[in-house]
């Protein structure tokens, strides 16, 4: 699934980045006219970033339930919109109205009707959509920095202030929405015993607890502008003399590739029961997919 999130986030990213395509619904991004601007743009994320984290703690703590929904809702409404909105023909009129006619139900089975086979079908198509916005603002030093940074902060969240733990249990618990890839699994004990309990006579109802891995939507989304920004890049000067680092299709390529080999290098070694900081991996997967890029193209 996340293999699959990052090349559909190409061809969304390749729609309205390369090809020029206007985003739907109104949305714009700024642009960018001189050098200067990305490290502009990179502070505002860096500040919007800190924002929302602050804003979704503060109404997880008050358990403001409805408007966490309301949140959800909206940004997977548009993001959705987005992603269906790049595969719809460029010719077609109210190619917009008919993606949010496609993504509104889409968002509410997803927000209040859960499943878990439509919970991850949709999330295949939300990152697409929000990379697409934040890959034009960014640059390739931008997102190395950002990565560093995300990469930090996910450590502290998940492994010093438990706050990553926090947020995903009220989620999952009481809004039950989560943001990333859910996927529930039985023990070979479990299945046992609920084999059992298909081929007795009783009507009684129990209840059977199940294990669930999870990885965040920023373990996904972030690696995918990642991918765009270097997909998007024709060449950036290195220092020390350095010959240019060039971007394009395969380089973008090497990145995911890069971004799964930290992702399966963490879920082969770490326990079960126990939440892990995906960022710092998947990062380190993504500088060493970079590097061997640089080394051959």
């Amino acid at each position: 699934m996340f293999l699959l999130t990052q090349f559909i986030g190409l061809y969304v990213i390749n729609h309205y980045i390369n090809e020029k395509n206007e985003l739907p619904f109104g949305l714009d991004t700024p642009e960018v006219e001189k050098a200067s601007d990305y490290r502009n743009f990179f502070y505002a994320i860096l500040f919007a970033f800190v924002i929302a984290i602050s804003l979704l703690f503060l109404l997880t703590k008050i358990k403001a339930e409805f408007i966490l929904r309301a949140w959800f809702f909206i940004v997977i409404t548009l993001a959705l919109g987005i992603t269906i909105n790049s595969v719809l023909p460029t010719k077609l009129s109210y190619a917009a109205w008919i993606a949010l006619a496609i993504a509104l139900p889409l968002a509410f089975l997803k927000i209040f009707k859960r499943n878990f086979i439509i919970h991850n079908a949709t999330e295949l198509l939300i990152y697409p959509g929000i990379s697409a916005i934040f890959v034009s603002i960014l640059n390739f030093w931008t997102i190395l920095i950002l990565l560093v940074l995300i990469s930090i902060y996910d450590m502290w969240a998940v492994w010093h202030s438990g706050i990553m733990q926090k947020m995903a249990k009220y989620q999952i618990d009481k809004l039950k929405i989560f943001g990333g890839f859910f996927v529930p699994y039985m023990s070979k004990k479990i299945r046992m015993k609920l084999k059992k309990l298909r081929k007795s006579k009783s009507k009684q109802k129990k209840k059977i607890k199940v294990n669930i891995a999870i990885l965040g939507g920023g373990d996904i989304i972030f690696p995918l502008i990642a991918a765009g920004v270097i997909f998007k890049t024709t060449a950036v000067t290195m220092p020390l003399g350095l010959k240019s680092f060039t971007g394009g299709f395969f380089p973008a390529v090497f990145v995911i590739f890069g971004a799964l080999l930290g992702l399966t290098y963490l879920l082969t070694f770490s326990e079960k029961k126990k939440f892990y900081p995906a960022m710092p991996f998947i990062t380190a997967g993504i500088l060493f997919g970079m590097i061997l890029s640089y080394m051959i193209f």
